[in-house]
């Protein structure tokens, strides 16, 4: 929800000044003498996948500061951004670290509800820390993040299914589409499971058409110019040629799921869901190998996928601000990262994790490090992840309304211009 500029000020002051009354902590106050002691209530928004990995190296951290007690909440990744918004407006219940996905940054920075973490222990030897990974983290010439985890998405495979099929790893939707009816034939598996409840799954489409949601140098929307129309247009034409399956809702569960279980061939995914996916009988165990991942497929135009990730932001308002800085430096550590990505595969912000041997060997992150490097920056401003909801609306209407992709570009377009009231 977009707030006026005096409610912005309004809440940042209540922001401020909760630091004196504290947020979801309790113990002591470790400002006063500079011991790490006390509680740091911590939400990590990982999935089922990650959370079991998460969990123990906040208990790790206790290990190291016995006098700290960590309070781990796993906290839904959908419910997780209202969820902190109504506790820090409320000043009540809010963690003292939040996992915070990277579009949310610079909107909690700008409502006031996040502490700014130049200068303190939170950020531990920044240059070490990729460029692309460290923009997120910044609102308005100040930190107010540690980058903890980047990505961007891929084309996860089932390599048996593909072969079975006798075709090859699509480089384009187009070929997608085209070898569709022989993977259908001859596997009986849908080709591709498209994510049509989640609007970050609409950018590949989009930057594939060489397209982009806004301009921020010209103060310009642009979802609604022709290549957003053909991004639409793209993922209609997937779904109506049967060449993909998709849902309104829940498709994290139900696309992870049809992939475990061999009922489609491919999914859009990211490095997040490489443990998950290894769950399923057709990766388990022996069979791990069955898992290949390639470039998210290119459209008319071009060929691209969002940078995206996880960063580590503390309260303005919690008690313990130096036990959670030191909870943030831990947690985005070299040590830290280069274990999630031996654990999880998941990609480190860190230059150095990336020259560990164990890390270097790792299969995902060999495609996937390239794959960052190339990845789209998306607008990293306050009304950022507000957009986020009139492409969803968007999409839905297009795969499951009945509405056309003209119109329905031309209602995200309208709707952008209402949250971004200086743009044309």
């Amino acid at each position: 929800m977009r707030r006026g500029i005096g409610a912005t000020a309004l809440v940042a002051g209540l922001a401020l000044a909760a630091t004196a009354c504290g947020g979801d902590s309790d113990g002591a106050d470790s400002n006063s003498n500079g011991k790490i002691e006390g509680t740091v209530t911590y939400w990590d928004t990982s999935n089922d996948g990650e959370k079991g990995t998460y969990k123990k190296i906040a208990e790790d951290f206790e290990k190291k500061y016995p006098k700290v007690n960590v309070k781990y909440v796993h906290v839904n990744f959908g419910d997780a951004n209202q969820k902190f918004k109504n506790a820090a407006g409320g000043n009540s219940g809010a963690p003292d670290v939040m996992r915070t996905e990277v579009a949310w940054v610079a909107d909690f920075a700008n409502l006031g509800y996040l502490a700014p973490l130049d200068g303190t222990p939170a950020l531990d030897n920044e240059s070490d820390y990729l460029a692309t990974a460290a923009g997120s983290t910044k609102f308005k010439g100040k930190t107010y993040a540690a980058p903890q985890v980047t990505d961007t998405l891929g084309l996860f495979y089932n390599k048996r299914l593909l072969k079975k099929a006798g075709v090859e790893v699509p480089t384009s939707f187009a070929e997608l589409k085209k070898n569709a009816k022989k993977i259908k034939d001859r596997t009986g598996a849908t080709a591709l499971y498209l994510r049509g409840d989640d609007p970050y799954w609409f950018l590949p489409y989009l930057y594939g058409e060489g397209g982009d949601l806004i301009d921020t140098e010209d103060k310009k929307v642009t979802v609604d110019e022709k290549p957003g129309v053909q991004a639409l247009a793209t993922m209609k034409d997937l779904v109506d040629s049967k060449a993909a399956i998709t849902d309104s809702s829940d498709g994290q569960e139900n696309g992870i799921k049809a992939f475990q279980e061999g009922k489609v061939a491919m999914i859009i995914d990211g490095p997040w869901d490489i443990a998950l996916a290894r769950e399923g009988k057709e990766f388990k165990g022996a069979k791990g190998d069955n898992l290949g991942v390639a470039p998210v497929p290119a459209g008319s135009k071009a060929q691209g996928s969002p940078q995206g990730g996880w960063n580590l932001s503390v309260y303005a308002g919690t008690k313990n601000m130096r036990a959670a800085q030191e909870f943030v430096k831990y947690m985005s550590s070299a040590k830290v990262q280069a274990r999630t990505t031996e654990e999880l595969s998941l990609l480190p912000t860190r230059k150095s994790v990336y020259e560990q041997p164990s890390v270097r060997r790792n299969e995902m992150v060999k495609f996937f490090r390239p794959a960052v490097k190339k990845a789209v920056q998306r607008p990293w401003i306050a009304e950022g992840n507000s957009l986020f909801e009139p492409i969803r609306v968007g999409v839905d209407g297009v795969l499951a309304g009945g509405k056309s992709p003209d119109e329905a570009a031309s209602t995200m377009g309208e709707k952008f211009r209402k949250l971004l009231k200086d743009y044309k």
